[in-house]
């Protein structure tokens, strides 16, 4: 005998909003208590991890190739005005909040970051821990931003480069632990 508590099952939220429900590719994991609705598409190999929102109720929402959303983020855009689309390989932090924006290919949105509407994030970019990309921002491919309001700081260098590159990959990797029987 186990004396290992044990959980009921939970699942994941999805729910369809004004007849758009979101769908999912090959291999894309949702934590049980994460929330997806509405007009919402992931590439492969996506993960949303435990207390994320993605909300498509107000707008289209696109996720490329091996996209992790990580645990407490926030997607979701201006009704009307905005649509967000995060590239393949891109990785969203912990608590950030990504609002109706252009997330380019394997970027980083840091922890606690937040990225407003019209905002585009360049391939290989990195919003800091806790910036505040404000609407309308360009971010270039490769650069650095970090502060409130962020602000350029650098170009991302190539050790920075590397863990970046392989950051999607070993959530996919993390995805699979859940997955283990």
């Amino acid at each position: 005998m186990s004396d290992a508590p044990t959980y009921p099952q939970q699942q994941p939220v999805v729910l369809p909003v004004h007849g758009r429900t979101p769908t999912f590719e090959a291999g894309t994991w949702l934590a049980p208590n994460c929330t997806v609705v509405g007009d919402v598409t992931t590439g492969a190999n996506c993960s949303i991890w435990f207390g994320a929102v993605v909300r498509g109720d107000v707008c289209a929402i696109r996720l490329g190739h091996t996209v992790n959303v990580q645990d407490g983020a926030v997607l979701h855009g201006t009704f009307e005005k905005t649509h967000l689309e995060i590239h393949d390989h891109a990785s969203i932090g912990h608590n950030a909040v990504v609002h109706g924006c252009t997330v380019g290919q394997g970027a980083l949105i840091g922890m606690g970051a937040v990225v407003m509407d019209r905002a585009v994030v360049g391939a290989g970019a990195v919003v800091a821990a806790g910036a505040v990309v404000l609407e309308g921002t360009q971010i270039g491919p490769g650069e650095l931003w970090a502060g409130v309001p962020a602000r350029k700081a650098k170009d991302v260098g190539s050790e920075l480069a590397s863990h970046l590159a392989a950051t999607a990959q070993r959530y996919k990797e993390y995805a699979g632990w859940f997955a283990e029987k």
